[in-house]
């Protein structure tokens, strides 16, 4: 199943970046931007044709004009890339083509299994939906995983995974994977994963090119897009802000929700049960994020002064409604943006629309994003 090695030249790069980040554009418009001539945007252009990664859009220009201009753009048949995710208790899988469209998104109650047996139920479900969707033969970029904790060795391929995967924790997951597999296999924290999808899918890719996603999943994790790159800090672990939480504390994440809302009486198991169980407990949600919004305000200035980001998102499985409500919490108190930026430069927090689809789609994201970026 693994497909050719993919090697492009630094040119050809640029020029694949130029397209997803600025979108279709004609080849006298690429070579302006480029800095280079025609003849080579022509070299360069005729051989992502060939590989299939770009085509040619519909003709511009009148009719009777002479030749009308023909812009380039991403081709989404040029390949696609797999990404997976593991919550507690369920699977999801993601398909993205390399134009960065969502292909398929699939989700399964299932056991946590141990890495390699997880391993294994991925490589199959590949197989299927690879099947259901006609891509069997088609360019395979390669798999990413989003898993929840941070990196113990600089190549990320052990990590300190929470208590709730069994088996997971220290244990060489990137050799895992890529024997069981036979793909290239890319690794990242689940806060980096969703900044990653967020920047894709949520429009932050051709509105700003620096951005931080807050992500309140199994606890609290932050992903940081520096000049259109993801940053990682020297083990991996940039945006490790989880560590201002203790645990044992209260602490602005879902679990603390749910352990809140017990206390209280509520029967709610999971995020999963959170919108039908929630009814009758509104006081106690409310006290929950006016305390949780007083605690991420710290970290929300702080990432206003170290990052001076275009847009700040909050990335969650929890409800969108509630979320929205965190986000108004936090827009509404004493953020810092300084007195250099007016008005119109300061970047409300939004609620991210990808919800908790977002680490899968991230996941997927990491092999499209590879073959092109900085880094």
């Amino acid at each position: 199943m693994r497909s050719p090695p993919l090697s492009l030249y630094d040119e050809e790069k640029r020029l694949l970046w130029h397209l997803r980040t600025e979108g279709m554009a004609a080849r006298s418009e690429l070579a302006t931007a480029l800095q280079i001539s025609n003849a080579a945007v022509t070299k360069l252009s005729g051989r992502l044709l060939a590989l299939g990664l770009i085509e040619e859009a519909e003709a511009s220009g009148a009719k009777g004009r002479g030749r009308p201009t023909v812009p380039l753009r991403l081709a989404p048949s040029g390949g696609y890339a797999v990404g997976a995710t593991l919550h507690t208790g369920l699977l999801e899988i993601a398909l993205v083509d390399h134009a960065g469209g969502v292909i398929a998104l699939t989700s399964e109650q299932i056991d946590p299994p141990e890495p390699r047996r997880f391993a294994k139920l991925v490589n199959r479900r590949i197989h299927a939906l690879a099947a259901q969707h006609r891509l069997l033969g088609a360019r395979l970029f390669g798999f990413g995983l989003s898993v929840p904790g941070p990196a113990l060795s600089r190549d990320g391929s052990r990590r300190n995974v929470v208590d709730s995967l069994p088996g997971w924790r220290d244990v060489p997951l990137l050799q895992i994977m890529d024997e069981e597999l036979g793909l290239p296999v890319w690794i990242e924290n689940d806060a980096t994963a969703a900044a990653l999808a967020e920047y894709y899918l949520g429009g932050l890719l051709t509105h700003c090119t620096t951005a931080v996603v807050i992500l309140l999943g199994y606890g609290i994790g932050a992903g940081i897009i520096d000049d259109r790159r993801l940053l990682k800090g020297e083990l991996g672990n940039a945006g490790e802000i989880g560590l201002l939480y203790p645990l044992g504390e209260p602490r602005p994440s879902p679990l603390d929700l749910i352990a809140v809302l017990r206390e209280e009486g509520c029967d709610i198991q999971s995020l999963a049960d959170f919108e039908k169980t929630m009814r009758g407990h509104e006081p106690t949600i409310e006290r929950w994020l006016d305390r949780a919004a007083g605690q991420l305000e710290h970290a929300v200035n702080s990432a206003i002064a170290w990052f001076d980001p275009g847009a700040i998102r909050l990335s969650s499985p929890l409800p969108a409604a509630l979320m929205n409500q965190l986000a108004d919490r936090l827009n509404r108190g004493r953020l810092i943006w300084g007195e250099h930026r007016d008005k119109s430069a300061r970047s409300d927090i939004r609620v991210s629309s990808l919800g908790g689809t977002s680490t899968a789609l991230g996941a997927a994201l990491l092999p499209i994003h590879a073959l092109t970026s900085r880094g």
